[in-house]
């Protein structure tokens, strides 16, 4: 069972690989990346967090149903943004405001390998923009002013490993 990578690990700082075979492996992926996404009460998980360079990520929001992205493109984003306050399961205890589009189009294949389109507005929109910046190496906190940045970095600290 994979397990949830913390900053700076520096996969988290690089772009993933795309995902060349939507094969059993990558499948399997998916629902492990589900489960630690649940036991870490998230609502969003890319791969990069579980240590993997791959173009995938999952989403599980309240009151609908868990979805898979593979090699995911945006397609359009709203003019309208929307500012809210976000939070990293691979930067724990750190939140800040971001300002992104308030909807997006994203096109994607799910973890049958189906190509689907999904319009997304709301908290949707906001987890789906967050996991596709973790696909291109970019963490929230990247969204702010260097000042603002440096001082959230600063109070962050990663979790201790168990082998420490």
């Amino acid at each position: 069972m994979p397990e949830l990578t913390y900053f700076p690990d520096e996969v988290l700082l690089q772009k993933a690989d795309p995902v060349s075979e939507v094969s059993a492996e990558i499948t399997t992926l998916s629902q492990q990346m589900l489960d630690v996404l649940h036991e870490a009460q998230g609502l969003g998980l890319a791969a990069p967090q579980v240590g993997r360079k791959l173009r995938l990520f999952v989403i599980d929001l309240p009151n609908d149903e868990p979805r898979t992205f593979i090699n995911p493109e945006v397609i359009e984003t709203s003019v309208e943004e929307s500012l809210l306050e976000e939070g990293c399961l691979s930067i724990p205890g750190t939140f800040a405001g971001i300002l992104r589009p308030a909807g997006v189009r994203v096109q994607a294949r799910n973890a049958d390998g189906k190509l689907f389109t999904v319009t997304a507005e709301g908290m949707l929109a906001r987890v789906i923009q967050h996991e596709l910046d973790h696909l291109n190496g970019v963490l929230f906190w990247d969204h702010l002013s260097p000042r603002k940045r440096e001082r959230l970095q600063k109070k962050y600290r990663a979790p201790q490993s168990l082998e420490s």
